[in-house]
């Protein structure tokens, strides 16, 4: 069993491939984290947890019992605030008292086959209940009365694990939680650096990394959403781990909305970190008998530096978090019309977009915003979802059925979680936009959000979509959120209940993206959020891709793309080929091919050269689908670390097919250039294909090849792909 209980020493034992997660019941029935790193085959953590501490500012509990133990020194595992331990805390309550001192302790506990998930949220997911065990773990305050659930699922064949808590009110008076994360995480030391994705609106998810420092290091969101800014992944990698050595731990967030996810050194230079919800803006009130649950966390470990975390996490998202028909069916090469046409397009402009597109072997034709309502710039009509028959004569029938007729699939644009103050909606419902009373609201991109908390909202949004996508055939929705949550109030929301309005607003954007998705599993949804706002697990459990960020230019998109990849695979990033000008055709795909890929630009613009390199891409798009898209990733040299040149490699899971691309941001004379591949099979002889030169993956790894005789001018970028012998 991955799960065991170890009676005579209190001690949960949690085995996954290659990783152990200890834990155990300690003095005064604390629970305690004890070790959490590659894989032990024992379980003698005798004295493990043993911290000494300060007696006269560090806090004991008479009744813990024998020896020297205080919650201020002490690896718990989910502290409570305001008894004892001063690190962060995991979870706050405050009770009907008005007081918020929380101390939750051991009860009983289960180990269950398979896995559970939080209610009304995304969360990853097993097929097959052997693939993994679930420990839960019952814990109570005996002052709130409070009972605390913690949940831990191991799956057997990745380094992963997955957490979340459910709290319930089983007192006879109401409370509110103040804090509740979804994991907390103990470790014995400090000599880390603290690595996370900062970004913007059109840099999305560059790399940072910092040592860990006594005091606190967090990032967080208070926008609403995962956002641009800092996404809900985190990693601390041991001092000296690189992309292929050294012990690495990562995290991630299955949510939405506001985040915070904060590591916490301690005066004897212990690790502490937690992550889940983002306390502020946050106040939940439990009436007795009702439960809370939290968002899944989740943990991976590696010692395999960097690349084999990041190898980890998309092992488990491609076959654990991704669902339905996309996630391992080929999905259309799709051609979005938005920086070919903006608002301004007709019946006619569209179809000759999809005629040359034809010609060119693309799927698919993706019409997007400007198609609804009185929808001529982006100063109007967001929530009248009806067909502007003005731009589109005849209606969208008439559109798709030319677009069908030349064998193209259809996709149409959404943004459901918005509304302008310019439509029929709001003038009919003003109140039907989050807002506080008395208080004007902002804009932003002239338009206001939606409250998503109230089923009456989401039933008309949903009304009128569904009034689209049941009429005509539609094969792709892309759902788009271009921007954040200010004056977040409900006019059907008051206290005690009015700061719960930021998770409920992402309760319900699922629960409308999960009528969307369960009603039309063949259409093939797409988030975006201005590019990469919303690029999380949470959206990921809806669709199988995210717009990765509205700079489509080759060059800027290698550090977008490079720091995504840490946390999520390359068939996740929605990258297209656009008319930016920095490059040739040849690295926009090359670029563009590490993702999705797709076309963002006006095809009868194409000349005869960049038609033909077009067509080439498009080969290679098939050719290599397989490869790209469920192949392990290693990273070769990124945009940080060499300012001169980019590269990475798929590697197939068999070991018999490997794709190498390098992209030179800017030229520098290097007489030679030696390159090591990664990932391949030393015992296995590999054909370059362009040239039927033969290599071992030894020589590959090794020695390596010297790739001096390829393109390196500023801008350029070659391909080389090797396939097993014979």
């Amino acid at each position: 069993m991955p799960i065991r209980f170890i009676e005579e020493k209190k001690l949960f034992k949690l085995d996954a491939a290659g990783v152990s997660y200890v834990l155990s019941v300690g003095p005064g029935n604390y629970l305690l984290g004890l070790y959490w790193g590659a894989a032990v085959p024992d379980a003698n953590f005798d004295g493990y947890a043993f911290r000494d501490y300060a007696s006269s500012f560090s806090p004991s509990n008479e009744a813990v019992g024998e020896g020297p133990f205080s919650p201020d020194t002490a690896p718990l595992e989910y502290a409570g605030f305001g008894t004892g331990d001063f690190r962060k805390c995991a979870v706050s309550i405050r009770n009907a008292d008005g007081n918020d001192a929380t101390d939750f302790r051991y009860v009983a506990h289960r180990i269950l086959a398979g896995k559970g998930k939080p209610a009304s949220m995304p969360a990853t997911h097993a097929e097959n209940p052997a693939d993994c065990a679930t420990l839960e773990i019952d814990m109570a305050d005996g002052t709130t009365g409070a009972e605390l659930t913690l949940c831990y699922t191991v799956f057997e064949d990745l380094p992963v694990i997955t957490r979340y808590a459910r709290l319930k009110n089983a007192s006879d008076r109401a409370f509110d939680i103040e804090k509740i994360s979804s994991a907390s995480v103990q470790l014995p030391f400090m000599d880390f650096d603290f690595i996370h994705l900062y970004g913007r609106w059109g840099a999305e998810r560059n790399m940072v990394r910092s040592p860990l420092a006594h005091g606190q290091q967090s990032i967080s969101s208070t926008r609403g959403s995962s956002s641009h800014y800092h996404n809900p992944f985190a990693a601390l990698a041991k001092r000296g781990a690189d992309e292929d050595r050294g012990e690495v731990y990562g995290f991630n967030l299955v949510y939405s909305g506001s985040f915070d996810i904060t590591a916490d050194v301690d005066y004897y230079g212990t690790t502490r970190l937690n992550m889940g919800i983002n306390p502020d803006g946050f106040l939940w009130h439990l009436e007795p008998g009702e439960v809370f649950e939290t968002p899944e966390a989740v943990l991976v470990y590696s010692d395999e530096g960097l690349g084999g975390m990041s190898r980890a996490f998309h092992r488990l998202y491609l076959n654990h978090l991704i669902r339905g028909k996309y996630r391992h069916e080929v999905r259309p090469l799709l051609i979005n019309s938005w920086e070919a046409a903006f608002f301004d397009f007709d019946t006619d402009k569209l179809v000759s977009f999809a005629e040359r597109a034809k010609e060119i072997g693309i799927d698919m034709l993706v019409m997007d915003d400007g198609w609804f309502g009185r929808r001529n710039d982006d100063r109007s009509s967001l929530g009248d979802w009806w067909v502007n028959e003005d731009k589109l004569p005849g209606g969208l029938g008439v559109l798709i059925d030319r677009v069908n007729a030349l064998g193209l699939k259809f996709g149409i644009w959404y943004e459901p979680e918005m509304i302008s103050p310019d439509s029929d909606i709001f003038r009919a419902h003003p109140d039907w936009c989050l807002h506080v009373p008395g208080r004007p609201n902002s804009i932003a991109r002239h338009q206001y959000v939606i409250d998503m908390s109230r089923q009456d909202v989401r039933d008309n949004i949903w009304e009128q979509m569904n009034a689209v996508l049941s009429k005509y055939k539609i094969d792709y929705v892309k759902w788009d959120f271009n921007r954040n949550l200010t004056e977040a109030g409900s006019a059907l929301l008051s206290a005690p209940h009015g700061e719960e309005i930021f998770h409920r607003f992402v309760l319900g954007t699922y629960e409308l993206m999960g009528r969307l998705t369960d009603t039309y599993p063949d259409i093939l949804l797409e988030n975006c959020s201005g590019g990469g706002g919303r690029f999380d697990p949470g959206m990921l459990y809806f669709s199988p891709q995210i717009w990765a960020s509205d700079n489509t230019d080759a060059i800027e998109r290698l550090a977008i793309q490079f720091g995504t990849s840490l946390c999520y695979p390359a068939s996740t990033m929605g990258a297209h080929v656009s008319m930016s000008r920095r490059t040739g055709f040849e690295t926009k795909g090359n670029v563009a091919m590490w993702g999705t890929f797709g076309y963002e630009l006006d095809p009868n613009r194409l000349t005869e050269k960049d038609l033909e390199i077009v067509k080439k891409q498009v080969e290679d798009y098939h050719k290599y689908y397989e490869l790209i898209h469920y192949g392990d990733l290693y990273r070769i040299t990124d945009p940080w670390d060499d300012a001169f040149r980019c590269a990475w490699e798929f590697v197939s899971p068999d070991k018999r097919e490997a794709l190498y691309t390098q992209v030179t941001m800017r030229y520098h004379h290097c007489p030679t250039l030696i390159v090591r591949f990664k990932g391949l099979d030393p015992r296995t002889v590999y054909v370059l294909e362009a040239t039927g030169e033969e290599y071992s993956g030894a020589l590959l790894m090794n020695a390596g090849l010297n790739l001096s005789r390829y393109p390196r001018g500023t801008g350029e970028s070659f391909t080389l792909h090797f396939i097993k012998k014979g």
